[in-house]
């Protein structure tokens, strides 16, 4: 009988933990775990000091990839959501169980009824947000409504943070996740949600001036803003009935209104390519986006532009920090404003080796007893990271992943076809392993 092989395609940061647990658990049943990805050095560097079986891969090689696929039980996709189709078409040929971290797509939920008829699951959906947003929620939509309870409102939020003993001011906040999704939040799509029985809609240009506060016990304040559509999950989460259903993002405050500026000025724009970027410095980009005036400079033009007032002292300090203001050559070709943007923030956003992240999530469940009390149950879980390596964000991410794939090696999930972590054989499992790893939510009944 051939040992039990599991191939991990994308060794990047968020891989840490989940190689930790597979690697241990596949080693505890003799099986062999395989990584592959097109950096060689990124190769050597997680597999450093144990028994994995690396594979040199590009992904559009698909000769190489069906090579590389044949014979393993089980695929974790750690590539971009983007390419992880190429993947499922292969493991779907070759009749071989495949899990990731990202939102189903359009392409792979059409394989459904394929994926069942061969026994197969495809598991997508298991990170953090999304995924440990589905397994809590689910946990305790499903607890309340066993209970006889009517749910009324849900409302959940999740964030990738700077740790509060490594927080970046004046802006408190630094890159945990990918840059480019932070650049683009909240674009390409309808922000959509309900509000007491009502659809409501925010543009693009309104999103981070509506803005909610939300209080961590133990952790103070933050801003939330509205994910673009609200309303994705409500069938999934059985909330068709529901009077209110809000998704969002979590920020420090402060954050929201000073971002707004840079929408407000169309750098956040990924649609068109800037003339000559390459040559442009700091200060020219931010001019570029301003009225021409002969002898204003950049600060006064903008100050009028953005209608700040002189006792914005907090916004001004931020625009500041970023050095945007600077005769700093840019040498970005052929980029947009998006990218130069980036550009500019990952300079002062990088992580630094002593810096550690946080990933924060908050749920609101509004109820209705079978006598007809409202009240309202908040379910908060906030991780800290250790150091570069082991990040919150790789913690979360890599670890209901992992046990979500010790579930399908071990035959204990029933459910075929493409699934979401929505149902308790999944998410019941998954949340109690969690616990001994410090990923805990904690419980609070309002009244």
């Amino acid at each position: 009988m051939s040992p039990l092989e599991v191939l991990v395609i994308g060794a990047g940061k968020s891989t840490y933990f989940l190689l930790e647990y597979l690697y241990e658990y596949v080693e505890s049943v003799n099986g062999e775990i395989y990584l592959a990805d097109a950096n060689s050095e990124l190769l050597q560097k997680k597999s450093k000091g144990k028994n994995i079986k690396t594979v040199q891969l590009d992904i559009t090689d698909q000769q190489k990839c069906f090579e590389v696929v044949r014979g393993k039980k089980l695929v974790v996709s750690m590539l971009p959501a983007s390419m992880h189709i190429r993947v499922a078409e292969i493991c779907l040929q070759l009749g071989v169980n495949l899990i990731t971290a990202s939102y189903i797509s359009p392409e792979i939920q059409k394989m459904h009824n394929l994926v069942e008829e061969k026994g197969l699951i495809f598991l997508n959906e298991l990170g953090v947000d999304p995924g440990l947003d589905h397994l809590s929620a689910m946990q305790a939509l499903d607890r309340l409504r066993n209970q006889g309870n009517e749910i009324t409102a849900f409302e959940s939020f999740t964030g990738g943070l700077m740790a509060p003993e490594s927080e970046n001011p004046p802006w408190n906040y630094k890159f945990t996740w990918n840059p480019r999704n932070v650049v683009l939040a909240g674009q390409g799509g309808a922000v959509k949600f309900l509000h007491e029985g009502r659809y409501k809609y925010i543009p693009y240009q309104k999103l981070f001036r509506r803005t909610e506060i939300i209080n961590i016990e133990g952790f103070g304040k933050f801003e939330g803003y509205a994910n673009r559509d609200s309303l994705k999950y409500q069938q999934t989460y059985k909330l068709e009935k529901i009077k209110t259903l809000y998704r969002g993002t979590l920020r420090k405050p402060g954050f929201c209104k000073a971002w707004n500026l840079f929408v407000q000025l169309g750098l956040t724009d990924d649609s068109y390519k800037i003339t000559n970027s390459d040559k442009l410095t700091n200060r020219d980009f931010i001019n570029t986006f301003l009225p021409y005036h002969p002898s204003d400079s950049v600060e006064i033009k903008l100050k009028q532009y953005l209608s700040l007032q002189q006792d914005d002292i907090h916004l001004w300090e931020k625009l500041e920090y970023l050095e945007l203001f600077k005769e700093e050559r840019i040498n970005l070709p052929n980029a947009s404003p998006a990218e130069i943007l980036e550009s500019i923030l990952t300079k002062k956003w990088t992580m630094k080796n002593t810096d550690k992240d946080m990933v924060a999530m908050w749920h609101k469940i509004g109820y209705r007893s079978s006598i007809g009390d409202s009240f309202e149950e908040n379910l908060s879980m906030v991780v800290i990271g250790e150091n570069q390596q082991k990040t919150a964000m790789a913690k979360t991410v890599g670890l209901p992943l992992a046990i979500g794939a010790k579930l399908i090696l071990e035959n204990k999930i029933s459910q075929k076809g493409v699934l979401l972590p929505t149902y308790p054989e999944i998410y019941e499992p998954i949340l109690a392993e969690l616990k001994d790893f410090g990923i805990v939510f904690e419980e609070k009944t309002i009244e």
